[in-house]
C-alpha cells in the first residue's frame, strides 16, 4: 500500500484502535517528506489530477472523490483502506483535482474564457467544465503539483491538522494572489460588514466600479453579497443540518468502523447539486468532523452515547465554522475559497490537539 493510503487508513480502521489515549505528538521529519517528494511519479500523478479537475470542473472532480471514498470503505480491499487512499491520493484528492479545478476557473474567468452565465462571478462557477484548452489544463496541473507538495509536507512533518483540507484553502488563497484577485475580497458599501447577508436578501447590486467584472458581468451587474449557498446561510439552518449530519456520520462509523463513509456519501450527494437539484445541502464539513469526534471520544473511553453526542456537536461546529468562513472569504470575493475545507482543517486541528494532550483518543490526523 502507498504511504498516502497507509497514513489515511491506519486511522480509518477504528475498531482496531479503540483503546488507549496517546498524550504525545508523534512528530514527523524532513526525511519523511523527502522520501515522498523525491519520487517523480507522485508529481506526475498530481499534475494529471489537477488537469483532470480543470477539464471536468472542480465540483464534478470532487464528486468522483466521494464515490472513490465510498468504494474504499466498501470495496474489495476496504479493510486495508487502499480505496480510501485512491480517493484522497495524488490524482483524485481534493487538494489536487478540486483545488486545480478551482484555480483553473479563476484563471479562465480572468482571461475571458469562462462566460458561464453563473449568477455570481464566473470564477466561482466550480461546476463548469473547462474542457481541453491547453493553458487552462496547465494551470490545473500546476496547482495539482502545488497541492501534493504542500499536503505531503504537512502530512510527513506530522502537523496536527487535516493536510488535505488545509491545502485546499491555501491553494485557493494562492490562486487569488497569483491571478490578481483580492485575497480576502471587498465588502460592498451596501453591507455593514463581512457577516452581513442582508444585501443579498434585498437583491442589492454592487456600485459601478466597486469590483472587477468577469467577462459576462460588469460590477453593477453583480450582487452586492454572494453567499456560498443561497439556500443554506441562515445560522439556525446551518446548525440544524450540521448536528443531523454529524450524528448520522457518527452512527455510520459505528456500523463500519470507518470515519470516512459519511464524508464519501456527502461528497457523492453533490452530484445532485451539480445537476441543478434545488436545496441540496453541502455536508462533508459536518460528517467528517462528526465521525472523527465520535472516534476521538470513544477512543478515550467515553460511552457510545457520549460519542454520538460529540459527533452531533462537532457536526454543528463544522457547519458554523464553514458558514463564518464563507461570510468572510467567499461572499465578498471573486473566486471559490472552500468553506468546507476550512471547517474541516479547523475542527480536525481542535480534535488533534486534544488527542495530543491526552484528553481524547488518537485519530487519523497526523501527529496523533
Amino acid at each position: 500500500m502507498s504511504a498516502e493510503a497507509s497514513a489515511l487508513v491506519a486511522s480509518g480502521d477504528l475498531l482496531a484502535q479503540s483503546g488507549g489515549v496517546l498524550a504525545q505528538w508523534n512528530a514527523g521529519s524532513i526525511g519523511a517528506v523527502l522520501d515522498i517528494l523525491l519520487d517523480p511519479t507522485i508529481w506526475l500523478g498530481a499534475a494529471a489530477g489537477g488537469a483532470f479537475g480543470a477539464a471536468l470542473g472542480a465540483l464534478p472532480a470532487f464528486i468522483f472523490t466521494g464515490f472513490l471514498v465510498i468504494a474504499g470503505v466498501w470495496g474489495g480491499d476496504a479493510a486495508m483502506g487502499s480505496g480510501v487512499g485512491v480517493g484522497f491520493g495524488p490524482v483524485f484528492g481534493p487538494h489536487i483535482s478540486f483545488a486545480g479545478g478551482a484555480a483553473a476557473a479563476a484563471y479562465a474567468a480572468k482571461n475571458g474564457a469562462m462566460e458561464s452565465g453563473f449568477d455570481y462571478h464566473n470564477a466561482k462557477d466550480i461546476g463548469f467544465a473547462l474542457g481541453s484548452r491547453p493553458d487552462i489544463l496547465a494551470v490545473g496541473a500546476a496547482f495539482g503539483v502545488f497541492g501534493i507538495v504542500l499536503e505531503q509536507t504537512l502530512r510527513n512533518l506530522a502537523i496536527p491538522t487535516d493536510p488535505i483540507a488545509f491545502t485546499v484553502v491555501a491553494s485557493a488563497l494562492v490562486h487569488r494572489a497569483v491571478f490578481g484577485y483580492s485575497v480576502i475580497g471587498n465588502v460592498s458599501s451596501k453591507a455593514s460588514g463581512y457577516f452581513d447577508m442582508g444585501p443579498f436578501e434585498r437583491e442589492e447590486m454592487r456600485d459601478p466600479g466597486e469590483v472587477p467584472g468577469d467577462g459576462d458581468k460588469s460590477s453593477e451587474d453583480r450582487l452586492a453579497v454572494e453567499p456560498w449557498l443561497p439556500n443554506m446561510y441562515k445560522w439556525s439552518h446551518v446548525a440544524a443540518i450540521g448536528a443531523a449530519a454529524g450524528l448520522a456520520a457518527s452512527y455510520a462509523a459505528i456500523q463500519t468502523g470507518n470515519v470516512f463513509l459519511g464524508f464519501g456519501i456527502s461528497a457523492a450527494t453533490l452530484l445532485f447539486l451539480n445537476l441543478g437539484v434545488d436545496r441540496i445541502p453541502v455536508t462533508h464539513h459536518m460528517t467528517l468532523p462528526g465521525a472523527t469526534a465520535w472516534a476521538a471520544f470513544t477512543g478515550a473511553g467515553f460511552s457510545g452515547t457520549v460519542g454520538l453526542i460529540a459527533g452531533a456537536g462537532f457536526g454543528l461546529l463544522g457547519a458554523v465554522i464553514g458558514e463564518a468562513f464563507q461570510r468572510v472569504f467567499y461572499a465578498h470575493g471573486d473566486t471559490h475559497v472552500d468553506p468546507p475545507a476550512a471547517a474541516i482543517f479547523i475542527t480536525s486541528s481542535i480534535l488533534a490537539v486534544l488527542a495530543i494532550l491526552g484528553v481524547l483518543g488518537s485519530i487519523w490526523v497526523p501527529g496523533t
